[in-house]
């Protein structure tokens, strides 16, 4: 007897090939393909009448490593049909980490991680997931080695070049976290210490990858002027050391910048024209969002948050950053530049002295503080200690939509938690669905669920889910393609979609008929090398 049988529903089973009508089973925690017309005596039966049954959704991009430790269902994610999530993006991430850097790493993740009573008394990437598989996961957590955190271990949170002791320290730090599961390298280019890191670095560190099978995953020096340059290096990386290149919730940034959306594309054509293999998530909204803090030239950065505090409190030096966000600094992505302070909005800080200025604009900041704008936000990140975060908007419909069709792309949340948060966090993968694929017809469902659970399975590695097929793991979404959309918006972000009717996770239903069941169903996976 079977444990669960799903029964009459439109099957969408993630390979892209054309739906059919069927039925499927549970045993244990593995997926049983039924002969036409079989259905057998199960312990539960789900009847998916007039619904589409598919694999569960694997968010490539997500900031929840420390979430997990407050809701470890994962509600906002597991909500959207989402059974795997992929966590320490950006090369920030909890582990490693060493005593001499903790304190000071704890407040610089503050920003995109938030601030969970998280116990922190892991220092190996093995220490951190042995922590997170103790606790009542409603997804499964994939794990990336964060670039920043391998690098301030091997030298600490210095703005220069890694020796060549450092760099052997360095590739050897990487090597121990694959071998503790870590499905490739995370990069944050734009955030201390990783930013320091100098191209021959990045290419070293590229070569463990390419030695691991594992995927050196990106947010990339530039999403916006120097966007092609960006592009250039991250290829580079990946012709000279070997290794598979995955590019972070890729876009062209600011209206200055979207001539330069062909020249971009044509570069992907080429590296992959190349036998060089590309790949990039994406998630379907127009703004973008991460911390307040990165609107500070990199500079201010130098030796991690505290020294970030400190030079705040300078009013020379103050004086200096304003000066630099103005004028802009070369190769430095800024965002007041692209965005402007009417694009850019305060979507959470800490404390309660500052929540008023939650969903407001930099210029109603400063109108609200009575100051000038920059002014404003430097004093609320300096009050909060660096726990403030935005949103920013760089595009248009058009661009998410020729980037969607790209045979590269999988999507992603690149979910960022806590205050009024962006509402790709409750709504990307439903918003694909139900906008993109029913509304507008941009490509078939078959595609966007290819995008949602093959494609990114086969990208990084994992090799027992993201289809539905005899004996992979049973990672299941049951949605009704008739409602299924994002509901939340950049006013009212917080709030569930609509359209999700069951998600499966190991064989457990922790979305069932749209009621959260919180208990142990996702594990920790942790990545098995090169197949």
């Amino acid at each position: 007897m079977y444990d669960i049988l799903i029964k009459n529903g439109l099957i969408v089973d993630g390979t892209g090939e054309t739906p059919y009508k069927g039925n499927l089973a549970i045993l244990d925690d593995k997926i049983k393909i039924l002969a036409d017309g079989e259905t057998p005596e199960a312990k539960r039966v789900i009847d998916a009448e007039d619904k589409v049954v598919t694999p569960g959704f694997i968010d490539t991009h997500s900031h929840s490593s420390l979430l997990l430790f407050e809701d470890p269902l994962l509600t906002p994610k597991t909500r959207q049909g989402i059974t795997t999530e992929f966590v320490a993006q950006d090369g920030m991430g909890p582990a490693p980490v060493d005593a001499p850097n903790k304190s000071s790493w704890m407040k610089a993740m503050r920003g995109l991680e938030g601030e969970y009573k998280a116990p922190w008394d892991w220092e190996s990437v093995d220490d951190y997931l042995n922590t997170i598989d103790k606790l009542d996961l409603g997804p499964n957590i994939a794990y990336l080695a964060p670039h920043s955190n391998v690098r301030f271990v091997s030298m600490g949170m210095e703005n220069r070049d890694a020796t060549e002791e450092e760099l052997v320290k360095m590739k050897e730090n990487l090597a121990k976290a694959m071998a503790e599961g870590a499905f490739g390298l995370s990069t944050g280019l734009i955030y201390p210490p990783g930013s320091y890191g100098n191209t021959r670095e990045l290419v070293e560190l590229g070569t463990v990858l390419a030695d691991t099978g594992g995927v050196f995953v990106t947010h990339q020096r530039s999403e916006a002027d120097s966007i092609l340059d960006s592009m250039d290096e991250i290829l580079k990386i990946g012709n000279d050391s070997g290794c598979r290149i995955h590019f972070s919730h890729f876009k062209v940034c600011g209206k200055n910048n979207w001539d330069k959306i062909p020249a971009v594309l044509e570069k992907l054509d080429n590296f992959t024209k190349a036998g060089q293999v590309v790949s990039f998530d994406q998630y379907p909204y127009v703004a973008g969002s991460t911390m307040m803090s990165v609107i500070i030239p990199p500079w201010a950065h130098d030796g991690g948050t505290d020294k970030l505090l400190e030079r705040l409190k300078d009013a020379e030096l103050r004086e200096k950053m304003k000066e630099d966000i103005h004028k802009g600094i070369k190769g430095w992505d800024n965002f007041v530049e692209f965005a402007g302070f009417d694009g850019i909005f305060v979507t959470f800080v800490g404390s309660e002295k500052n929540k008023d200025v939650e969903g407001k604009s930099l210029t109603e900041v400063g109108e609200m503080r009575g100051k000038e704008p920059l002014d404003a936000i430097f004093d609320i990140i300096l009050e909060e200690e660096n726990l403030v975060r935005l949103v920013d908007f760089w595009g248009t419909e058009e661009h998410v939509i020729t980037l969607m069709k790209r045979p590269e792309q999988n999507v992603c949340t690149d979910g960022i938690l806590g205050g009024k948060p962006h509402p790709r966090v409750y709504g990307a993968f439903p918003r694909v669905i139900g906008k993109y694929v029913r509304e507008e017809n941009a490509f078939k469902l078959e595609e966007a669920i290819y995008k949602m659970t093959k494609k990114p399975a086969e990208t990084f590695g994992i090799t027992d889910r993201g289809v539905l097929k005899d004996d992979y793991a049973a990672d299941i979404v049951i949605l009704d393609f008739d409602t299924i959309r994002d509901k939340g918006d950049y006013n009212e972000p917080n709030q569930y979609p609509t359209g999700i009717d069951y998600v499966i996770v190991n064989g457990k239903v922790i979305i069932d008929d749209g009621v959260e069941k919180p208990q142990k169903a996702g594990k920790v996976l942790r990545y098995q090398g090169r197949k």
